[in-house]
C-alpha cells in the first residue's frame, strides 16, 4: 500500500499513512520539545510546513506518497501542535532559527521546502537567509504576501476563539474556514485539533502564535519584492479557486516576481489544497521536484 494520499479517495490521517514506514517522535531543537513525522529514505530531503495554529497532520494524505521517493519531514512549529508552548511572541525570524536548528538535529545539511499558509510564509523567509540550505520551494496558498484587515480578523477570532475554548463547534468552524467543501472536515480532524487546542497552557500560546495578525507586526514581517527577487531556487506556487486569504492573482504576482517561479491553479480547493485535492496535489508537486 502506498498510502491514500495520491490514490484518490478521501482517507482518514491514519488509513493515509497505514503501510508507510514512519517515526513519530521529538526531538529537542534548543529550547523547544519538537514533535517530528518522518518516513521515506530518498536520497533528497523534502520538509513540509503547516500553517498558523496548525500541526504535522495537515500534510497526513501526502506525506506517503512523497516517501517513495524522498526523506520526508513534517514538525509541528514552535507554539504549535504538540512541540513546547509559546512563552512571547514568536515573528518570522523565530521560526526560520527554528527550522535552521532543526535540520541541523536532523542531519539534513539542505532539502527542499513545501509550506502551506505561514508555511509558504516561513518557506521565502528561510531561502532569503539560507539560501544553501534550500532546495526547490513549494509554496502552497502562501501568507506573508498580503495584509487584509478583515481576514487577519478572522484569522484572529476563529483562531483564539477555539483556543479559548476547544468545543467541537469551534473547531469545526476554525477547519471549515479552510475548506472549500465543509465536508472535507472529517470527525478525525476535529478531534485532533480539540487534542491540541486542549493541552493546558495552549490558550495563552494561541496569543503569542497570532501575534502575526498584529497590523504592525505582520508589516515588519511581510514577504517584500527584495525577499522574492533575492531567490533564485526553483519555485511553484500554488493557489486555489476557494482561498479565503486572497486572491489567486496575489499567487500569480509572487510567482512572477520569482526568478525561477510558476504558479499552478488546484480547483476545488480552499486554504488546503494538499488535504482536499491531495490526489491532484501530490502529482502536481512530485513532478515538480523530479523535474
Amino acid at each position: 500500500m502506498t498510502g491514500g494520499g495520491g490514490t484518490g479517495g478521501d482517507p482518514s490521517v491514519w488509513t493515509a499513512l497505514l503501510g508507510t514506514a514512519l517515526s513519530l517522535r521529538y526531538e529537542q531543537v534548543g529550547p523547544w520539545r519538537t514533535r517530528v513525522l518522518e518516513a521515506g529514505t530518498g536520497p533528497e530531503t523534502i520538509i513540509l510546513m503547516h500553517g498558523i495554529g496548525g500541526h504535522l497532520e495537515a500534510y497526513a494524505r501526502n506525506m506517503p506518497a512523497f516517501a517513495e521517493r524522498y526523506r520526508v519531514i513534517a514538525y509541528d512549529y514552535p507554539g504549535h501542535g504538540f512541540t513546547t508552548h509559546a512563552t512571547s511572541d514568536l515573528e518570522l525570524a523565530d521560526y526560520v532559527a527554528h527550522l535552521s536548528d532543526l535540520m541541523d538535529t536532523l542531519g539534513v545539511d539542505r532539502a527542499h521546502l513545501g509550506g502551506e499558509s505561514l508555511g509558504g510564509w516561513l518557506a521565502v523567509k528561510f531561502a532569503v537567509r539560507h539560501p544553501e540550505r534550500t532546495g526547490k520551494l513549494v509554496l502552497n496558498t502562501p501568507a506573508g504576501a498580503l495584509s487584509d484587515p478583515q481576514v487577519r480578523e478572522r484569522i484572529r477570532s476563529l483562531s483564539q476563539g477555539a483556543a479559548d475554548d476547544p468545543s467541537h463547534e469551534r473547531i469545526r468552524a476554525r477547519l471549515e474556514w479552510l475548506m472549500a467543501d465543509p465536508t472535507t472536515v472529517s470527525p478525525e480532524l476535529i478531534d485532533i485539533r480539540r487534542a491540541v487546542y486542549s493541552r493546558p497552557g495552549f490558550a495563552e500560546s494561541m496569543r503569542h502564535i497570532l501575534c502575526l495578525q498584529d497590523g504592525d507586526v505582520r508589516a515588519r514581517n511581510m514577504i517584500t519584492g527584495e525577499d522574492l527577487a533575492t531567490i533564485k531556487n526553483e519555485a511553484l506556487v500554488v493557489w486555489t479557486s476557494d482561498d479565503p486569504s486572497g486572491p489567486a492573482g496575489t499567487g500569480i504576482a509572487m510567482a512572477e516576481q520569482l526568478a525561477n517561479g510558476r504558479f499552478q491553479l488546484i480547483e476545488n480547493a480552499g486554504h488546503w489544497p494538499q488535504w482536499e485535492q491531495h490526489a491532484t496535489f501530490n502529482e502536481l508537486v512530485l513532478g515538480f521536484l523530479a523535474e
